[in-house]
């Protein structure tokens, strides 16, 4: 296929480690591009002459990969803004991968300001994948530049690849697992064709965001909070105990009640699909080789005990299924712990069904 432009927003592992990787990696891009609103790392990159490291972690060791050819911009800068605009303007694929949907909007140099602006002067067809872990991201971001675009399409994206950045300061070295089925909106675009070919799309995420949230999010939080309590720095460390316990979790609670909610959409909400599924994540979850720190994964425990979040979304989820969360409960419990606050506080939103905040709370403190 004949070459493309990419962008990127936000240079952290899930751009640099997947998004940027693929592409160079596919051979079908002439030009990578990334936005950065950090000078160090903007002058890192630039100082490399555009190039960064990614580290692979299968499951015997590390394979180092070089990524060359990047174009690092700060949108803070008006001469990188022009440019960058320039290039939202004929890019093929983009991909924003922010902290949260909130960094949308925020600042003049947002993503929606520029993008509204490029999108305004495009002649050729193309996608953007949004992967800030929100079921709805895309959406988001296509209310936030004016609503739909010809020849354009926001996408929702799965992102099941555990990641993170290596290295000091401002260092851009990142080190990603193996896996790279990353599951997209199906694109509905005539003759579009995609440069990063390794996507899959689907028709319907929403099924396979829940199984994310609720099934891989869930647990990787409950392995690492129920680390802390066993010591461990690293969740490679976890007893064949707590491995267990986890994959009871992961495939007695919020898999029983996933199945039984998506059943039909796919082969992975069946039993055996779905116990092949955390099977492999948990395998995969306790990789040596991912240095996954147990500090890190349980960092903002007021997030991940949100109402629709990791813990409680997941805990709601299974008793919506007319299953009891128990082992959900005593991670949250550990959560609640250091966060040495009232839930309730955490929870605006409706006490639906009536009574839920209360059996909820009933549930985390009688585990703790």
């Amino acid at each position: 296929m004949s070459k493309h432009t990419f962008v990127g927003f936000g240079f952290g592992a899930i751009q640099g480690g997947l998004f940027l990787y693929e592409a160079f990696r596919s051979g079908n891009f002439d030009r990578l591009v990334v936005a950065e609103v950090v000078p160090e790392v903007v002058q890192t990159i630039r100082s490399a002459d555009g190039r960064y490291q990614v580290k692979v972690a299968t499951r015997t060791g590390l394979i180092t990969h070089e990524i060359t050819g990047v174009e690092v911009l700060n949108p803070n800068d008006p001469a990188d803004r022009k440019v960058l605009v320039d290039a939202v303007s004929e890019a093929h694929e983009m991909a924003t991968a922010l902290p949260s949907v909130d960094f949308y909007d925020k600042g003049s140099a947002s993503v929606a300001a520029i993008l509204l602006e490029g999108l305004a002067r495009r002649k050729v067809s193309g996608v953007l994948y949004a992967a800030e872990n929100h079921n709805h991201a895309a959406e988001i971001l296509e209310a936030k530049v004016g609503g739909k675009h010809p020849s354009f399409q926001f996408l929702n994206t799965v992102v099941g690849k555990m990641s993170g950045v290596i290295g000091a300061g401002a260092s851009r070295e990142f080190l990603v697992e193996e896996f790279n089925r990353i599951l997209v909106t199906k694109i509905t675009l005539t003759g579009f064709r995609r440069g990063i070919e390794v996507f899959e799309e689907k028709p319907d995420l929403l099924p396979f965001e829940e199984a994310k949230l609720y099934g891989h999010n869930a647990v990787h939080a409950l392995l690492g909070y129920l680390a802390l309590e066993e010591g461990c720095q690293y969740v490679s460390e976890v007893s064949a105990t707590l491995q267990c316990y986890a994959g009871e979790a992961f495939i007695e609670e919020s898999g029983r009640a996933l199945v039984a909610k998506h059943a039909g959409v796919d082969s992975l909400f069946t039993t055996k699909g779905f116990e092949f599924y955390a099977r492999d994540l948990l395998e995969r979850m306790v990789n040596p080789w991912l240095q996954d720190a147990v500090a890190r994964v349980i960092r903002d425990p007021a997030r991940k005990l949100g109402w629709n979040d990791r813990l409680i979304g997941t805990m709601r989820l299974v008793l919506d299924g007319g299953i009891v969360p128990h082992r959900f409960a005593r991670a949250a419990a550990v959560a609640k712990a250091l966060l040495g606050s009232d839930l309730e506080t955490l929870w605006p939103e409706p006490d639906s069904p009536l009574g839920r905040k209360r059996e909820l709370l009933r549930l985390i403190d009688g585990a703790g």
